[in-house]
């Protein structure tokens, strides 16, 4: 019996623990927002911002994520919409709108009433970044590492060997400021403005694929690499600067992304 028991019991266990059904998820070791967004089927955006998450996103095991989905509520004999609402915790002006309800809300029984997301605890405001959260703009081997002198002459950048046609993909969201075809020493360059003080070069671009001011996403192709400029070879160039001051782009990398 007891066997039984359990067996009849094991499909609710594995349903408590599973993204696609639950509203709150306890993160299990090597699980992502993205894996567990997928699964639960509701974007990864509204997982984030339901949980104050900043990016990049990260989330660890044994973390309590609040996953914001609709419900759906079948009228019965009796029942009113304020009823309804105090029942899930959500307001009755927002479950009206979910269902375009109007003045006098009348419901009947065996309607179908959309429940909005609501959670619990209000979730915190995304913690404000000082400094962008810089990502490699692109996958080839470094050719030549930050070298800057006391004296404020060497290399100022990063040089990543390239193929021509490769993408050059935005390093993190911003602004462009330049997106020329003529500069000194850098031929086609980008340069975005991060805030803060924050910008961004891409230099010996083989074509420019963005404009002053265009917004751009982190990841988002900015150009097509090549050998413009006084480049040798196919490579790109890559600068970060903060207040105009140059910065090791190295120390800011948050690690590799794709594309």
């Amino acid at each position: 019996m007891k066997r039984l028991a359990l067996l009849a019991l094991a499909p609710l266990l594995i349903a408590a623990g599973d993204p696609a059904t639950e509203t709150e998820h306890v993160v299990k070791e090597g699980e992502t927002l993205n894996g567990i967004a997928n699964r639960a089927r509701v974007p990864a955006a509204v997982i984030a911002a339901a949980n104050g998450l900043a990016e990049p996103y990260a989330v660890k095991a044994g973390q309590r994520l609040a996953i914001p989905r609709q419900r759906i509520h079948l009228v019965e004999p009796g029942e009113t919409g304020f009823a309804i609402a105090i029942r899930y915790g959500v307001t009755f002006e927002n479950v009206a709108l979910a269902n375009g309800l109007e003045p006098p809300y009348r419901i009947s029984p065996g309607q179908r009433l959309i429940i909005p997301a609501v959670l619990k605890v209000p979730p915190p405001a995304p913690p404000m970044r000082s400094e962008p959260y810089f990502r490699p703009p692109h996958d080839g081997a470094v050719l030549l590492g930050y070298a800057v002198r006391p004296d404020g002459g060497g290399h100022d950048g990063i040089d990543y060997a390239a193929r021509r046609g490769d993408m050059v993909r935005a390093s993190a969201s911003g602004t462009v400021v330049e997106a020329s075809t003529e500069a000194p020493r850098f031929g086609r360059l980008v340069v975005i403005d991060h805030g803060n003080g924050w910008h961004s070069a891409y230099g010996h671009l083989g074509r420019v694929t963005v404009e002053a001011g265009d917004v751009v996403k982190t990841g988002e192709r900015i150009g097509i690499a090549g050998a413009s400029g006084d480049a040798e070879s196919p490579e790109l160039h890559f600068e970060i600067r903060h207040n105009g001051r140059k910065v090791d782009p190295a120390k800011k990398l948050q690690g590799a992304s794709g594309g």
